[in-house]
């Protein structure tokens, strides 16, 4: 990736963070800064490096470009409510991404039920299809709630629903992983592995539809097959997958993953208890958050974004703790209390610098010699 576009999305993942904590000091009732947050992270930043991925091309297509500046103007329109040109700008972006996903792969997903096939490419095409149908469907959420209200649910927000940016992003980390097993393909590891893919997949679908009807017990059950796929995912991973720099990047994202998904499954059971208080649980819900979307979604866009420089120049322990220390202690402080705003900050521009900018070892050898 060309140091130009790595400067623009590292700047844009940063200003995203720093307005996840900017009600920290300019607290407003009329604008949600965790939602241009959530979308400037997901959608203007991940969806632009997933179909820039997608494409494998070194320059920037105009298709990406449309989709980028789109995306910045469905982020900021959802945030100030003109919802009139959040619903007009979604209809070129899922045009823009179904495009692309029908150029890498084809109209139907016929790919799903091809046993032969491998299993990162089916994640792969799983991430795009969650793209586009997240952009229609929060669409629809807001002609709903805003226009017609057909249906009346509590959970039926927007809120609810720009959480579901993050699933493309977690589904084309999990690519990735799967692209670095494919050795394994032709043995019975095989069937492992499309167990994995559709427990995954199909079980985040069903899992949301739960969470709308707020049904928690068959919530837990849910959340419990999808932590044993990422307990499968990470046997799969750790035992078959090369001992190259990016396995440890991974395996660290992988572990986030596991995380989310345990805090998951105590927050469901947090929910489910007498005198349950969503403002005495709001902290940990922010864990579980900065989790998924700084720890695990993280990990995998600075693998795509680098994935032609490996091995790079940094200590990988330190960067992996210091990335641990930011997103479960001190990015869910800052929600509450600034100071920690400012080091949640200070740490996750360290990250993403080092992970967008440190060098290549073998080009600065063969420089030196």
């Amino acid at each position: 990736m060309k140091p130009k576009l790595k400067i623009l999305f590292s700047i844009l993942m940063i200003t995203a963070l720093i307005f996840g904590f900017i009600h920290v000091y300019f607290p407003d009732d009329n604008y949600s800064f965790e939602r241009l947050h959530i979308f400037l992270f997901n959608l203007c930043t991940g969806g632009t490096i997933l179909l820039y991925y997608t494409q494998g091309q070194e320059r920037v297509s105009k298709t990406i470009r449309f989709f980028f500046l789109g995306s910045l103007i469905y982020a900021f329109s959802a945030f100030f409510k003109i919802y009139p040109i959040t619903i007009l700008v979604s209809i070129p972006l899922f045009i823009l991404v179904e495009k692309i996903r029908i150029q890498k792969f084809s109209l139907f997903p016929i790919l799903f039920f091809k046993f032969k096939e491998p299993v990162s490419e089916k994640f792969h095409q799983a991430s795009l299809l969650c793209l586009s149908c997240g952009i229609v469907m929060a669409s629809l959420v807001i002609l709903n709630n805003e226009y017609f209200n057909f249906v009346t649910m509590e959970k039926l927000t927007l809120n609810t629903f720009f959480l579901g940016f993050s699933f493309p992003l977690s589904l084309i980390t999990l690519s990735v992983v799967f692209s670095m097993l494919k050795k394994i393909e032709g043995s019975s590891s095989k069937i492992l592995m499309e167990i994995c893919f559709w427990t995954i997949t199909l079980g985040v679908i069903i899992f949301f539809v739960f969470i709308l009807l707020e049904k928690f017990i068959p919530q837990i059950f849910v959340t419990l097959a999808l932590f044993m796929a990422v307990v499968a995912v990470f046997y799969l991973y750790s035992k078959f997958a090369d001992k190259i720099q990016q396995k440890l990047f991974l395996t660290s994202g992988i572990g986030f993953l596991i995380f989310t998904a345990i805090t998951g499954i105590a927050y469901i059971f947090m929910q489910m208890a007498e005198g349950y208080d969503p403002e005495k649980t709001k902290w940990f819900l922010h864990i579980h958050v900065f989790a998924s979307l700084y720890g695990w979604n993280l990990c995998g866009l600075s693998i795509i974004c680098r994935f032609n420089d490996f091995p790079i120049k940094l200590h990988s322990p330190t960067v992996i703790f210091i990335h641990w220390l930011t997103a479960i202690v001190l990015a869910p402080l800052g929600i509450f209390y600034g100071w920690f705003a400012f080091l949640a900050i200070f740490g996750y521009s360290f990250i993403t610098l080092t992970l967008f900018f440190s060098g290549n070892k073998d080009r600065i050898e063969n420089e030196i010699s």
